[in-house]
């Protein structure tokens, strides 16, 4: 799947390419010693962090990098409450904007599934696209959207390649987090709907390596630099 996704070309997510020029790579793992002074459970506070490290930077994107281990998932207990089981390795990317910012599919598609995932650190409102390139199958996720996004949506339904079909929601709607699109890679949905984990646990690593590839390959900005940290 890996080789075919690099071989296609893809409609900017966000409507441009994410280049270093608009884009800047938002910190949050254990690194960060700044996160330690933002009360991260205080959406307002946490967003009032984001928005500071936007406007230093002078770019209209923040990113989030992929399998980058996490200290702002304390914040709720959707990732686990023991050691054992508690997820912190993202497996998706984030892009940090303002609410509103419209999504654009990256190709052709069909709706999988959707769902509002309300409980507080969840998605919020989600949407799975389900493609097909080369005769493969894989899907794309897209988290944090406004509820109104999921009006009118039918399981099936096409979505074409550059259309705009969601949002990023606002908090608290959005799960309650700072205004941002969660978009993540999947092959296998394993019999999942409207929801698919977008963090695991260190232990899950190599699972949700192979069935949730790198989405660098789809959002484009190949100068841009997204944590890749070998766990």
């Amino acid at each position: 799947m890996v080789e075919i996704l690099k071989s296609n070309h893809f409609y900017p997510i966000m409507g441009k390419n994410l280049t270093a020029d608009n884009t800047v790579l938002l910190d949050f793992t254990a690194d960060n010693t700044e996160l330690k002074n933002v009360d991260l459970a205080n959406t307002q506070k946490f967003n009032d962090y984001v928005l500071t490290q936007m406007a230093a930077s002078g770019k209209s994107f923040g990113l989030g990098g992929y399998l980058e281990p996490r200290a702002i998932y304390r914040r709720s207990e959707v990732f686990g409450k023991s050691e054992d089981d508690f997820r912190n390795i993202h497996i998706g990317v984030d892009i940090w904007a303002e609410d509103g910012h419209p999504i654009y599919a990256p190709l052709d598609g069909k709706i999988h599934s959707f769902q509002d995932n309300g409980s507080f650190g969840n998605y919020g409102p989600a949407i799975i696209l389900e493609h097909q390139l080369q005769g493969e199958t894989f899907h794309s996720l897209f988290g944090h959207l406004k509820r109104s996004d999921l009006v009118g949506l039918e399981v099936g339904q096409r979505i074409s390649g550059g259309q705009v079909f969601c949002h990023i929601g606002p908090f608290p709607e959005n799960g309650d987090w700072p205004p941002h699109l969660h978009f993540q890679l999947i092959i296998d949905m394993e019999g999942n709907f409207g929801d698919y984990p977008g963090v695991c646990a260190a232990k899950d690593l190599e699972k949700y390596k192979k069935n949730c590839p790198d989405p660098r390959l789809v959002i484009g900005g190949a100068d841009i630099s997204l944590t890749a940290v070998s766990t």
